[in-house]
């Protein structure tokens, strides 16, 4: 009997997708054609780069062979990592230590308005983790019913403000998420400043609160498009509102 497929770590499968997705869009092409070039089904392309199932050697070697890279970091030389000042992040992104910002690390169920349906709520998983190479905290997606939109970057915590960014830039567009952390529950709520894709290459800015709950706070999480009739509705609903009606974010009328 053939041996199983070995799976890669999800750290392995992390870095995998966020390469693949920037050759994406270096490259100008779809997923459906890489996914036909790597023979590979669309489906599974999609679930690897949503980071809905790991990726495994077997499929890792497909991609490079369809895209002519390399995927996966070579280990006979790893490139030292230097702890400089005590690790600490560049001037750019508040120059904390790794210290300082290890309460914010951690798995959190992020929750914003839907954009395409005005009665629903959007539910994905976001990890902040510790990045040694970066030296500064990083975040990423997963889960994503819209995984081809999927985000991933840099978290600034300056100490004037008191308040986190999670930036994401890729080739100079942005995507802005500026939230408040309460200091012993754990959730953050502020605001998500982003693209609203419509038809063809429109894209519109838009605005909406956001929070993120801390995932042991969610018995059983919900992630997609979450409608009135959801078990999590209720609770995602509630901490919506308290973005705005405390307020940890606020709304001017034009």
């Amino acid at each position: 009997m053939p041996a199983p497929d070995k799976q890669l770590s999800a750290e392995q499968s992390r870095q995998i997708a966020d390469t693949i997705r920037e050759e994406i869009a270096r490259r100008r092409i779809s997923r459906q054609s890489l996914a036909e070039l790597a023979k590979l089904s669309l489906s599974t392309l999609e679930k690897v780069l949503g980071g809905r199932r790991p990726f495994t050697l077997a499929t890792t070697v497909r991609l490079e062979q369809a895209l002519g890279v390399s995927l996966r970091k070579t280990p006979e030389a790893p490139v030292p990592v230097v702890a400089i000042n005590g690790e600490v992040a560049p001037d750019g992104l508040g120059a904390y230590s790794r210290r300082a910002v290890a309460w914010i690390e951690g798995t959190y169920v992020t929750v914003r308005p839907s954009f395409g349906d005005k009665d629903a709520i959007f539910a994905y998983r976001t990890e902040i983790t510790w990045d040694d190479a970066a030296s500064s905290l990083v975040f990423h997606e997963s889960e994503r019913q819209d995984a081809a939109f999927t985000q991933f970057g840099e978290v600034a915590v300056p100490n004037q403000s008191g308040h986190i960014y999670l930036v994401t830039n890729r080739h100079g567009q942005h995507r802005l998420i500026t939230v408040a952390r309460l200091a012993i529950s754990g959730e953050m709520y502020g605001i998500i400043t982003t693209l609203l894709a419509g038809r063809g290459s429109l894209l519109t800015p838009i605005a909406a609160p956001i929070a993120y709950l801390p995932i042991k706070m969610v018995a059983n999480p919900t992630f997609g498009r979450v409608s009135a009739d959801d078990p999590s509705y209720a609770q995602y609903r509630q901490h919506l509102r308290r973005t705005t009606e405390e307020p940890f974010a606020m709304f001017l009328p034009g």
